[in-house]
């Protein structure tokens, strides 16, 4: 079964603000993880600004995982939608590498707050999958955790680049470190349980393969 999860970010940035820094996320002092970004399409349909792009990234592989995955090199595909007059942007983004050993598929919605216009919340949607055989709920423990894990990365990188580029709004509105960030102990420890579980996991159900030319 598929493992879900879900929760939401409060900007104190305008849902315009958050828009433009959207494009110019990378790099931020998170980031580093984030090795390219390229634009491979972008057009105008409907009033609606349609993109795809596609971006490298790299992330560390537990002892356990190196026996599945060969470089800790991914590709993920990134499709978002602006929608101005509904003051919308829906981002889409898959990995398509070693999507048998751990598929995740993301959906963020970014729109204005009800509680306060000025604000934007940011609406996270994650399905994290595997089809390893006897060993798929270990890695989509292991997937839901890191990805917990690094959407507070990820917010804490956005808000600085929102904050360079808007310092006068930042200045209004010091408190911008999302509240997911006061979670970070238990995700830490949730992590771990994951990984000793996957870990514990991989030594008993599986033996290594010799590389193919």
């Amino acid at each position: 079964m598929v493992k879900y999860y879900e929760n939401k970010t409060i900007f104190h940035f305008t849902w315009d603000q958050v828009v433009q820094g959207f494009w110019k996320r990378y790099p931020n002092p998170e980031s580093k993880h984030v090795l390219s970004e390229d634009t491979i399409h972008r057009e105008i349909k409907e009033n609606k600004l349609f993109s795809t792009r596609l971006l490298t990234k790299t992330n560390r592989v537990p002892k356990w995982g190196e026996r599945f995955i060969g470089s800790p090199i991914v590709k993920i595909i990134e499709e978002s939608i602006v929608d101005l007059e509904k003051k919308t942007l829906i981002t889409y983004t898959r990995n398509i590498g070693y999507s048998k050993v751990m598929s995740l598929v993301e959906k963020v919605v970014y729109r204005p707050s009800d509680e306060n216009p000025s604000w934007t919340v940011a609406e996270r949607s994650a399905w994290v999958d595997s089809q390893v055989i006897g060993f798929g709920r270990a890695i989509q423990a292991f997937g839901v955790e890191r990805f917990r894990k690094n959407c507070i990365k990820m917010v804490r990188g956005f808000n600085h680049v929102l904050a360079t580029m808007f310092p006068v709004t930042a200045t209004a509105h010091p408190q911008t470190i999302a509240s997911t960030t006061t979670a970070k102990e238990k995700i830490k420890d949730a992590a771990k349980k994951a990984s000793d579980l996957a870990k514990s996991k991989a030594g008993s159900l599986y033996i290594p393969c010799e590389p193919t030319a």
